[in-house]
């Protein structure tokens, strides 16, 4: 029998077919517009970042998908460019054109489901990356043909060239068919260079949880890039997805600088729309009368350099 992976304490996301019908017919009686969506950046800096390799800088691709250049290197964040999530069609064009990436040294992926993890779109990217997967993940990996991939339990850490990636917990489950649930680990992925203040935090797909402040007391987290949406319903969502308001709260907990919010307004994965969690980002952010500079909510395709 393959070993099941679970959550720190063991919180279950376990949903039964009540609970799908009792969703399915709340949706039914919501109306939605999805005219709206999340604004593309009118000037990216695409020729800029393809020459760098000595600036640290970050790009918003899409959904959970960054473009990460630290110490020299081309990092990747969950890499789908898919056109289409189940029978739900992509709601925005992604930030850069694969065929427009440069060389990528390093791809991380979170978790299995497939709006992280996506092989059409591995298979088109350039360069020989190296693979950094969640526990269980390596045997698929090989089996798709690549071999360049270390595969980590929560709290371990790999050198690769000059920087260190760590795997931290989160609150979530996986699945890619009927037989494989939970047979792979789910988690976050710090980014560390060769100063203490240059560190990432890719959060992945999480609901909330102690383990913020876990990561927060080990790690000095310059940058966190935060889920925020597919939260709607939260009875039903909320042990897996987290809410924006519960993020800024993740976020405080984390004591990082900068929140960078993502995992919003690419697919229609829950009720919510990307427009909506965004406001309610920032609704809850004054709330909690928290400085707007360290709020970077990036347009697709958008660059900090």
């Amino acid at each position: 029998m393959p070993r099941r992976y679970t959550n720190l304490n063991d919180v279950s996301n376990k949903k039964n077919f009540r609970d799908m019908l009792k969703w399915m017919k709340e949706r039914r009686g919501k109306v939605k517009n999805l005219a709206f969506s999340i604004e593309q950046c009118p000037e990216k800096k695409i020729a800029e970042i393809k020459e760098n390799r000595e600036k640290t800088s970050y790009t918003w691709i899409g959904h959970s998908t960054f473009l990460i250049q630290m110490n020299g290197l081309n990092i990747l964040t969950d890499p789908v460019w898919a056109k289409r999530m189940g029978v739900q069609k992509r709601l925005t064009e992604p930030g850069i054109p694969l065929k427009e990436l440069p060389n990528i040294d390093a791809v991380i992926i979170s978790h299995a489901h497939y709006d992280h993890l996506d092989f059409p779109t591995l298979k088109q990217l350039k360069g020989t990356p190296h693979y950094f997967v969640p526990a269980g993940l390596k045997t698929l990996f090989n089996r798709k043909g690549y071999q360049n991939v270390t595969e980590m339990n929560w709290w371990e850490y790999r050198q690769y060239k000059d920087m260190t990636f760590h795997f931290v917990p989160a609150q979530h489950w996986t699945r890619r068919s009927l037989g494989d649930m939970n047979t792979s680990h789910w988690g976050g992925w710090i980014l560390q260079g060769t100063t203490p203040s240059n560190t990432m935090y890719f959060v992945g797909d999480t609901g909330y949880f102690d383990g913020f402040k876990e990561i927060g007391s080990r790690f000095n987290i310059d940058t966190v890039f935060m889920p925020i949406g597919a939260y709607e319903p939260e009875w039903f969502m909320a042990d897996s997805n987290i809410s924006p308001e519960d993020s800024v709260q993740a976020f405080i907990e984390l004591k990082a600088k900068t929140f960078v919010p993502m995992h919003y307004g690419a697919y229609r994965l829950a009720d919510d729309t990307g427009p909506e969690a965004l406001d309610r980002l920032v609704k809850e952010w004054k709330s909690k009368k928290l400085p707007m500079e360290k709020l970077r909510a990036l347009r697709i395709g958008e660059s900090f350099i």
